[in-house]
């Protein structure tokens, strides 16, 4: 049923109608509304939102509560009349770091309060005590705009600048503005979408929010305001956001003398000295901040003017009306289904109804299931969004129950304001791939030289864009902007910089045709070895049973649609005959583990065992505890051996082994030592297999022959890398972060003490632990002294990677352990430990580490179901590069697990090709760079499943007697002496120009061209001529290449078409061919056959554009 339906349910509350008429009653001016309990509250409410004549505020505890109080009112009522309005910087004021998420939306609400609008607002104490702009100061900095108005570009820019914008050439935060041709991109603060301005002369033709990420058109608008920043603004008129609301709103909140209470103590914090000390940057701002708060009093005076609504435990003084509630919380069930049912069916019994609030109708679907297996009779009503807390109302006699608390999940809430965020990340990554003059790029055919920029020259009577590079020796080659394909930014490891070639001696292609043969005997083997298994027979697991169907549930958290294709593709491959062999790959907390335990458990549960391998002790220990966990209540048996084991102890597991008391036992590569007998082995799993050493791998590939094996590894393998190796090994790849983690709090300081001192204390203070990285060896002792001097009682530990390995092992299992509670190391926390107690890292000179470096190293902490901070300590960011800078800001706002970070993570990449195919590869990937290395490991294993495996892989490329010229040109590539480029006045910058030529030259069908043409008319207005005749060469190349044409030339208003240069090719003899014959014979133009020096070309006079040309193609196409 719909989340609707709930709130009619309520509309019948007798209550409902008792607070409509003490409303009616203006004398009553305090209402009190006792025993609502969990989410009972905004469903209630939410019920007599809909008719609301005037506006309500909201005033929760804190931000988070608030938060999830908004996130329930949403899902009832949608968000298009409830608002939320938090303090406007990012955490504590007294810190001085203002949000630009949080201020649009602060804005938001006061324009739309100033529209007269009647608004439901939620807040919490902190927000309000922040003053507010007054209306009239509001209403004369808000520039309104409609479709039709007549006003010239001009003057929109000036008062554009006039009101504090920024001009920008692209728009990616709120304040910022841009202007291309006659578009014009504004970003509003009181908007949580930017808007672009399409003018046609001085008329507004069109105004539509636009995504920060794509720069891509959302939904038009027919007016709107443009408001500028308005906290910050000097010598405004501030006051208190009560003098801003309507006198006839109401305010609800659950405890008035705590509001108070919060606020005086927010007032006194924010102008304490050593808040003051702290910040030098923003000092003069915050020494003036006292004026822009309201102190508690100030707040008693202004609130009691407004009538009040209070729901929380006790009233404030007599209120004059009072309604009573019957409601209870839901009971916390830990994941114990038989305690679930009880607990369902006494309800049932009772005649209540039973609803089940989730997201996801597949959780409703596995607990009907669990139920069903179980032989409970429970029938629940399924609702189709959740709230935050389930409750039960005696009045009603219904219980409304959330699955997430059922499952024990973590529960998360979305605020509009998360896409303002956004906007930094998509434009430090746009960076990331941009060329800028100077960059390392690679020509697949000249090799590494350096990029000097996109430049005109002239060609015949027109002139061209083309990219000039610069070789050793400052030798040039000037490259077509249409074989851009053929040019790669040069990656490798951080911080190498590359050999540049020299042109004309040969060795560029010797490397090539050196790694090509290399990667062959790399591939070959593994064809090899699939295909050798997939003749094997091994044991075929029986279907799911209703003990794997409770496991599953109970996971934490929500599986994610990877994740499950991974858990369904595993068990596909168990339940089949032959022996699986399957590679999962997903960056680090993205649910590989859980996979692995769902497959251990399915073969435990047909009496098999497994071995879990694992490359250190500690992750051993850890996978040990992470097993144990999930299967705690199940028939199952998980043991673990490694070096840290006594002997006694050791001696009992193998025992167990080899009688098959053990299920599942979890071990470094002791495991496969000679002493070690499996009663009924049926299970490998392997971790990150490409650490451990060749004679461990030899050993497993002799066990894997006839055994299921699965391996995991936390190194992405790219895109291109799975598409080539189909055909030669299994793999599913978790790219999906989970949607239900908590973010990881992330905030940018400089080196200060007391910020060190906090978040110790707060750590210890909840019982958890904390990293702390600092990347140079020598001053770790001094930062261990620096935390013991501010935090005593704090148990320090140091790790690095000069320790011996059994020193740190023994460190970090201590830390494992808690045995220690600040664990400070060099970045070596990066690999693979996870501790799910830590949950604050410290990253000290922050700026010094790539986005990729940070990213893992944060992704170490929030693995549990606590919130989870990451401080980042940097010099002030006035004296950062700007890159330094924008990167810090960019991992501050993107705080939730792999959110687009990927793009950054090249050199994961890199060492995810490393690891696939064997460490002697980096070397290449260092020479090539990495991306020119992904296109020929490409070209190899096309060769080898072409030449080698063609029986195995592929059939004839004229197979089905279909035409297919494809198979004989690698690609058709376009010369010409037209006009062909989008001008400056229509894309203005060339780092720009430069990303749309590169994303033309990668386009294939034309689904894409068509969605590439919407995309550049959206962003820069109509396409002129010239930029039209550049899109068509996509399709001209495409046709080229299924004619078999290796190039195009058109030049001097001719057409060149030269064929295959291998004369005894077949490709003369096929449906190809054959085609391009007939055409000659009926053409219209006039056409000729030339031959010389043994290439074969056709020769069209009187084609002058490149339509023509691709006229001339399409009928040879069809030409039968």
């Amino acid at each position: 049923m719909d989340i609707q339906e709930l709130q009619h349910i309520y509309a019948s509350h007798p209550n409902t109608l008792g607070l409509a008429k003490q409303l009616e009653n203006s004398s009553v001016r305090t209402i009190f509304l006792g025993g609502l309990h969990a989410s009972a509250s905004p469903l209630f409410f939410s019920s007599f939102l809909n008719n609301l004549s005037h506006s309500v505020v909201f005033v929760l505890g804190d931000a988070e509560e608030a938060g999830y109080f908004y996130h329930d009112l949403v899902q009832i009522n949608g968000d298009e009349h409830v608002l939320f309005f938090p303090s406007s910087y990012r955490r504590a004021i007294k810190y001085g770091q203002k949000d630009a998420g949080n201020e649009i939306l602060r804005t938001e609400v006061l324009s739309r309060l100033q529209k007269g609008d009647a608004l439901c607002v939620v807040t919490y104490p902190d927000a309000l005590a922040e003053k507010v702009v007054s209306g009239k100061e509001l209403s004369t900095h808000t520039l309104k705009l409609e479709v039709g108005q007549h006003i010239s570009v001009e003057v929109i820019m000036d008062k554009l600048s006039e009101l504090g914008f920024v001009r920008e050439d692209y728009v990616y935060e709120p304040g910022q503005f841009a202007l291309r041709g006659s578009i014009v991109d504004v970003f509003s603060y009181s908007s949580e979408y930017p808007y672009r301005i399409d003018f046609f002369g001085n008329e507004i033709d069109s105004i539509r929010t636009f995504e920060v990420d794509t720069q891509l058109s959302r939904e038009q608008k027919k007016s709107i305001s443009i408001v500028p920043e308005l906290s910050s603004g000097s010598g405004g008129h501030f006051v208190s956001f009560f003098e801003f609301m309507p006198a006839d709103t109401l305010l609800a909140m659950k405890d008035f003398f705590w509001v108070r209470e919060r606020i005086d103590k927010v007032y006194n914090e924010a102008i304490s000295p050593l808040a003051l000390a702290a910040d030098d940057e923003h000092k003069a701002e915050l020494l003036t901040l006292g004026s822009r708060l309201v102190d508690g009093s100030d707040f008693m005076m202004h609130a009691l003017n407004f009538r009040r609504l209070e729901f929380g435990h006790k009233p404030t003084g007599t209120p004059q009306a009072t309604l009573a509630f019957q409601t209870d919380a839901q009971p916390i069930f830990h994941k114990n289904f038989a305690l679930v049912a009880s607990c369902f069916t006494d309800f049932m019994e009772k005649g209540y109804e039973l609803y089940i609030c989730t997201d996801s109708e597949k959780q409703a679907k596995r607990l009907k299931d669990i139920f069903e297996e179980r032989g409970d009779n429970i029938t629940f009503t399924y609702v189709n969004k959740t709230l935050h807390e389930g409750f039960t109302d005696h009045a009603l006699k219904g219980c409304f129950f959330t699955d997430h608390q059922i499952f024990d999940r973590f529960h998360k809430y979305n605020l509009r304001s998360d896409k303002a965020r956004s906007g930094k990340m998509a434009i430090s990554l746009k960076e990331l791939s941009q060329f800028e003059p100077g960059d390392y790029v690679v020509h697949i055919d000249h090799g590494v030289g350096r990029f000097a920029g996109l430049v005109r020259m002239p060609n015949g009577n027109s002139t061209q864009e083309v990219i000039k590079l610069v070789y050793s020796n400052d030798d040039v080659v000037f490259v077509s902007i249409h074989s851009l394909h053929k040019i790669s930014k040069y990656k490798s490891k951080e911080g190498e910089s590359p050999r540049i070639n020299k042109l004309g001696t040969g060795a560029w292609e010797k490397l090539k045709e050196r790694t090509k043969t290399k990667i062959k005997d790399i591939a070959r083997d593994l064809i090899k070895l699939y295909s050798q298994r997939a003749q094997e027979k091994g044991f075929a697991y029986s279907p799911d049973s209703f003990l794997q169907h409770e496991l599953e549930a109970s996971f934490l958290y929500e599986d994610t649609p990877d994740q499950l294709k991974a858990t369904i593709d595993v068990k596909g491959d168990m339940e089949r005959e032959r022996p699986m062999d399957r590679l999962v790959c997903g960056d680090v907390g993205f649910g590989k583990t859980e996979v692995a335990v769902r497959a251990a458990f399915k073969a435990a549960c047909d009496n098999k065992q497994v071995a879990v391998l694992v490359p250190t002790t500690v992750l051993a220990y850890q996978h040990w505890r992470t097993f144990s966990e999930r299967l705690k209540n199940l028939p199952c048996k998980v043991e673990y051996l490694s070096r840290a084991r006594s002997a006694a102890d050791t001696k009992k597991v193998l025992e167990g082994l080899k009688n098959g008391e053990i299920n599942i036992v979890v071990g470094t590569h002791k495991l496969i030592g000679k002493g070690v007998a499996f009663k009924d082995l049926g299970l490998l799993i392997i971790d990150e297999e490409q650490k451990f050493g060749v004679s461990v791998k030899e050993k497993l590939r002799q066990l894997k022959v006839n055994i299921d094996t699965l391996t995991l590894t936390a190194t992405p393998i790219p895109r291109t890398l799975q598409f080539s190796l189909m055909g030669a090994r299994d793999l599913s790849v978790i790219q999906t972060p989970p949607p239900n983690r908590y973010p990881i709090q992330t905030e940018v300081h400089t080196f200060n003490e007391e910020i060190i001192r906090e978040a110790v204390n707060f750590e210890l203070s909840r019982n958890g632990q904390l990293f702390f990285i600092n990347n140079r060896i020598q001053n770790l002792p001094e930062l261990a002294a620096l935390i013991t001097r501010c935090v005593p009682d704090a148990r320090v530990c140091i790790g690095h990677g000069q320790m011996p390995p059994e020193e740190l092992e023994k460190i970090i299992m201590g830390f494992v352990n808690h045995d220690y509670d600040v664990l400070i190391a060099t970045s070596i926390v990066e690999n693979g430990i996870d501790i799910p107690n830590a949950n604050t890292i410290i990253i000290n000179a922050a700026h010094n580490f790539g986005l990729s470096d940070l990213h893992q190293m944060r992704g170490r902490v929030g693995r549990g179901n606590k919130k989870a901070f990451c401080y980042l300590l940097a010099p002030p960011l006035s004296g950062l590069t700007p890159e330094a800078r924008r990167r810090l800001q960019a991992i501050e706002n993107f705080t939730d697990l792999g959110s687009g970070i990927h793009i950054a993570m090249q050199d994961l990449d890199i060492r995810g090709a490393g690891n696939l195919l064997g460490a002697e590869q980096s070397g290449f990937i260092a020479d090539l760079g990495y991306e020119t290395y992904q296109k020929i490991l490409g070209e190899a294993v096309h060769e080898l499943k072409t030449n080698e495996f063609a029986d195995l892989i592929m059939g004839d490329p004229t197979e089905n007697g279909k035409i297919s010229g494809d198979g004989f040109v690698e690609e058709c590539a376009v010369e010409s002496d037209l006009e062909l480029l989008f001008p400056d006045e229509y894309i203005p910058t060339s780092s720009e120009r430069m990303l749309v030529y590169r994303e033309l030259d990668s386009l294939e069908s034309d689904e894409e061209l068509k969605k590439f043409r919407a995309q550049l008319t959206d962003r820069f207005g109509p396409v002129p001529p010239m930029g039209e005749e550049l899109l068509r060469v996509v399709p001209l190349r495409r046709l080229g290449k299924q004619l078999g044409i290796e190039k195009i030339l058109l030049k001097g208003g001719q057409m060149a078409l030269y064929f295959v240069s291998n004369l005894e090719s077949p490709y003369y003899d096929s449906a190809a061919f054959g085609r391009v014959m007939n055409y000659t014979a009926m053409s219209p133009y006039e056409c000729r056959f030339r031959e010389l020096s043994g290439k074969r070309s056709l020769l069209f006079k009187g084609i002058r554009t490149v339509e023509e040309a691709l006229g001339v193609l399409s009928m040879m196409m069809y030409a039968s």
